[in-house]
């Protein structure tokens, strides 16, 4: 273990072990590429060619740099191959028994030294280790797909891994331009042990036909910025293969979160495994495509706003930052508004933090000041619900207490005219009690933006059981004229986002809870494996741990699942008055302002 890792065997030339074998050939690595598919070894080599041709096209190799890189990877279909190897590293199928098998055939092979990793994402690292007749060697080494562009590499020790044997391959994922995290043995590791129990919860989320997949996909981007929705991504990593990694995790912890949803053994065991197969929860142009064609599920694209009422004048009800950037995007978007407050002084000042909001868009070069003024000018700020009388829209971004709630839609009752649709921007509470407060509860829809709401695209559109189809359609085409991305569901707690959101990042506390992982390495973990913009700890912070276990107690209240239950971690933390940013202490320290 004390040699260079110069010499590095590849055993499996699939999708992951091909881009593994480009890495370390880029990186100066002799590498020895093994499968028994010489087809599979063909396609490896093409493979190289192409991204190293590519390479040159774009000037970020020479064709000398070239020649050497395609010089250093040979390909062979005998694991004996991997005889002067430094390092040997398998990725073949997740199977124990096909894996255990590979182990047990390189113990007769490679040399003393040598070390032995497995790139499972699955499967026990020390189980497969405890098959080697030399444990000490083995070690976990994670790449995340495709290899070439993802930076994280999760190195994972097994109570019997020897400390040199993580020491080199440490050293090399750095030496490859990686950001090695350090874990422990546990099926997922870190990132997928965080990911995909999310990616489970989504597709739960659609076989209970709460919302369409299209819809699921939108407010995941949308509301959170990641790069892919969880069913496109369930599709692009293989649901066959989602299903086994959770088989694994549920094995382990015998949480229901992790528990695989029916719907991915229903579309494994019929061949519908994703972009591989040309179909998953959605259809592809062709296997291997990334080209979704339309299907039966595909929704028409015929106006939502047909039959919907007329809407030219908004209230909206709050004096803080979200009603305020409502009310900007209402007043942007040409709506006459009328801003409502606690008193006139409340209202006037929510209004001049939207004047300073449209100069800085001015500043940047987002608007003129023609514009602006016209902006502020349809923006009429009041210190009574009364001037409500004529708004054909109501909306209330008010505190997320149901009884306020309650109490301000009893007044809306009284004060705006018939046929105003009534709408709360709650999070978490449900919309039908506030529904409930009123004499015209089919009125009543829940319009959920996002914060910043100048900012975020998605409104999360939550109609219950009593609202009026005319309301729903009214809503859909409001979304649509102030420039947002509107998505359905129903009145249950958590509605899309927050719902696959919260369980996430309660789970990361419970990691950081049983000593698996730090902080930083978890936040390091999902930003540079999941694409994730902010890491579960910088999110909770900004988010406000206060806010974030409300919403944890409200879903634990509605699903009743223990493994939805707040991390005793983050209710210490709360009652510390550790609330994150705006406190200057969560999970982090914070500089005051």
């Amino acid at each position: 273990m004390d040699t260079p890792l110069s010499t590095i065997a590849v055993v499996g030339l699939g999708t992951m072990g091909t881009g593994i074998a480009e890495v370390l050939a880029r990186a100066g690595r002799e590498v020895i590429g093994i499968d028994v598919s010489e087809t599979a070894a063909r396609h490896a080599v093409t493979a190289l060619e192409a991204s190293t041709a590519r390479g040159v096209q774009r000037e970020r190799l020479t064709e000398e740099e070239r020649r050497n890189v395609l010089a250093r990877f040979r390909t062979f279909s005998d694991l004996q191959a991997a005889a002067e190897a430094d390092l040997v590293i398998e990725v073949v199928p997740e199977s124990y028994e096909l894996k255990q098998q590979v182990f047990r055939e390189l113990d007769g092979i490679v040399r003393p030294g040598a070390i032995l990793a497995t790139g499972t994402n699955a499967l026990s690292v020390t189980r497969l280790a405890a098959d080697s007749a030399h444990p000490e060697r083995v070690i976990g080494l994670h790449f995340f797909n495709p290899a070439p562009a993802m930076k994280l590499v999760e190195v994972v020790s097994s109570v019997l891994t020897a400390p040199q044997a993580v020491e080199a391959v440490t050293a090399l994922a750095r030496d490859l331009g990686k950001e090695p995290v350090a874990v422990g043995d546990r099926p997922g590791f870190v990132a997928d042990g965080l990911l995909f129990g999310y990616l489970n919860q989504a597709a739960a989320m659609y076989e209970a036909k709460y919302a369409s997949r299209e819809d699921i996909d939108a407010a995941m981007k949308l509301g959170c910025g990641l790069p892919m929705g969880p069913l496109a991504l369930l599709d692009l990593i293989g649901i066959d293969t989602a299903r086994t990694v959770l088989e694994a995790m549920y094995a382990e912890s015998h949480d229901r979160l992790h528990a695989p949803a029916p719907i991915l053994k229903q579309l494994s065991e019929a061949g519908l495994t994703g972009r591989k197969a040309g179909r998953g929860f959605y259809t592809y142009e062709a296997p291997d495509s990334g080209t979704v064609v339309r299907d039966a599920l595909t929704p028409l694209e015929a106006a939502q706003s047909a039959g919907g009422r007329p809407v030219s004048s908004v209230g909206v009800a709050g004096s803080g930052t979200m009603a305020s950037g409502i009310a900007e995007v209402f007043a942007k978007a040409g709506y006459d508004v009328v801003l409502a407050a606690r008193g006139q002084e409340k209202a006037e000042t929510a209004k001049s933090r939207i004047a300073k909001s449209l100069s800085r868009s001015v500043d940047k070069g987002r608007m003129t000041a023609e514009a602006r003024d016209e902006t502020l000018a349809r923006i009429t700020p009041a210190g009574s619900l009364d001037a409500f009388a004529e708004v054909d829209l109501a909306l209330e971004a008010v505190a997320e207490d149901l009884e306020v709630k309650q109490q301000l839609f009893a007044t809306l009752d009284k004060v705006c005219k018939p046929g105003a649709v009534l709408a709360t921007t709650t999070s978490s509470l449900p919309v039908v009690a506030c529904a409930r407060a009123t004499s015209r509860p089919q009125d009543v829809i829940g319009m959920h933006f996002f914060n910043p709401a100048p900012a975020m695209k998605l409104v999360e559109v939550v109609r219950t059981v009593l609202t009026s189809d005319d309301v729903h359609a009214t809503v859909r085409g409001v979304t649509a004229n102030i420039r947002k991305h509107a998505v359905d569901c129903g009145d249950r707690a958590g509605f899309i986002v927050n719902a696959l959101l919260f369980p996430y990042l309660n789970n990361a506390i419970k990691m950081v809870e049983e000593h698996y992982a730090t902080l930083d390495d978890i936040d390091a973990a999902m930003k540079l494996g999941g694409g994730y913009p902010m890491g579960p700890f910088e999110l909770l912070d900004v988010v406000g741990l206060d806010v974030s276990l409300a919403i944890e107690k409200v879903l634990h209240r509605e699903f009743r699942d223990p493994g939805l239950a707040p991390a005793p971690l983050l209710e210490h933390l709360v009652a510390a008055g550790c609330l994150g940013r705006k406190t200057g202490r969560g999970f982090r320290e914070y500089a005051r302002r």
